[in-house]
């Protein structure tokens, strides 16, 4: 849980600079490079030994990492400094959410029995992205357990018109009913 709070203080830091400067593109690039790294657990805990020196780790990582901008590259050296550096993942993952919350883009997810073409899909996106005001882009993913209908996952809310959800609700009320004779 703290390394999440760390990782969205870190990202909101770096968005409110990118922002003032203009280079959201930028950092968002820079912060996937990152990111990579971040992913190779021998890059990690080399990086973040305390038993190899500042200046030699960050000159390994100057060089792996050449095209960053200046900024970026003292990111990494913070996140170095303080055994930090595997959040860097999940920084990038905060920093494109905000960035895609400025834009005004949702992501959300489409779970139905059977697999949709990309048709049906584009078209639920349009649905949506009318109901809600924001561009959304889905995933899909298939529960045969669904029986039928769909659910849709976004922005924390869930819609669920599932057949299955249908049958267990019309179940409730019948189970209420009261005979009468």
């Amino acid at each position: 849980m703290a390394k999440r709070v760390y990782a969205k203080r870190y990202a909101q830091a770096v968005f409110e600079l990118a922002k003032q400067k203009g280079d959201l593109d930028k950092w968002s690039s820079d912060l996937s490079q990152i990111a990579a790294v971040s992913r190779d657990a021998d890059a990690v805990s080399l990086l973040e030994s305390p038993s190899i020196h500042f200046e030699d780790k960050a000159a390994v990582i100057k060089k792996v990492l050449e095209d960053l901008n200046p900024l970026a590259l003292n990111l990494v050296y913070l996140l170095m400094s303080r055994g930090r550096l595997s959040m860097a993942g999940e920084i990038t993952g905060e920093f494109n959410a905000l960035l895609d919350n400025l834009r005004g883009i949702e992501h959300g997810e489409a779970i139905t029995a059977i697999p949709i073409d990309d048709a049906y899909k584009q078209q639920l996106e349009k649905q949506v992205s009318a109901l809600i005001g924001k561009q959304i882009f889905l995933e899909s993913h298939t529960n045969p357990a669904l029986l039928g209908g769909i659910i849709l996952k976004f922005g924390g809310k869930m819609l669920d018109g599932s057949t299955r959800t249908k049958l267990a609700v019309l179940r409730r009320e019948l189970a209420g009913v009261k005979k009468y004779t």
